[in-house]
């Protein structure tokens, strides 16, 4: 079992995938679209990753504003979430990204990615720092429930 982590943008969904053990997250790929709302072949795009790496639960990011708001971007992502969740018949978990596209910005500068070579990468990395703050916290929640039980 593995879970996958999404990036839903305007144009494009950066992906990543947790390793089996649901301990590290991998970017995949950024799924590129013409138009806002054309969805289908992100849609199919998607299903073939889940088979591929079989994927078993979803955690998409969730654009809240630093302020903790919500604007039009988090009612596109949740509309994104019922479509994946009745296309895919998974469990989509909607997690809180923010600053995660900065934090991957700087983790290009640090590696020493040039700016105009980022943003091939910024939606994917995203992605990972996503599902990796999922797993990290799931991982910190199940610790606690053995701790509790000692």
């Amino acid at each position: 079992m593995r879970i996958m982590g999404l990036d839903f943008g305007s144009k494009t969904v950066g992906v990543a995938v947790s390793d089996p053990l649901l301990i590290t997250a991998q970017g995949v790929e950024i799924i590129r679209r013409k138009e806002e709302n054309k969805l289908r072949q992100t849609l199919a795009r998607i299903e073939e990753l889940i088979l591929e790496y079989d994927v078993e639960e979803i955690v998409l990011g969730k654009p809240k504003h630093m302020n903790g708001t919500e604007g039009v971007r988090v009612e596109l992502t949740e509309e994104f979430q019922e479509k994946l969740e009745r296309r895919t018949g998974l469990p989509v978990v909607l997690w809180d990204e923010r600053l995660t596209t900065v934090e991957a910005d700087r983790i290009m500068m640090e590696a020493g990615v040039r700016r105009e070579n980022r943003k091939e990468h910024v939606d994917k990395i995203a992605a990972t720092l996503i599902l990796q703050g999922y797993l990290d916290r799931r991982a910190g929640q199940s610790e606690e429930k053995k701790t509790s039980r000692e």
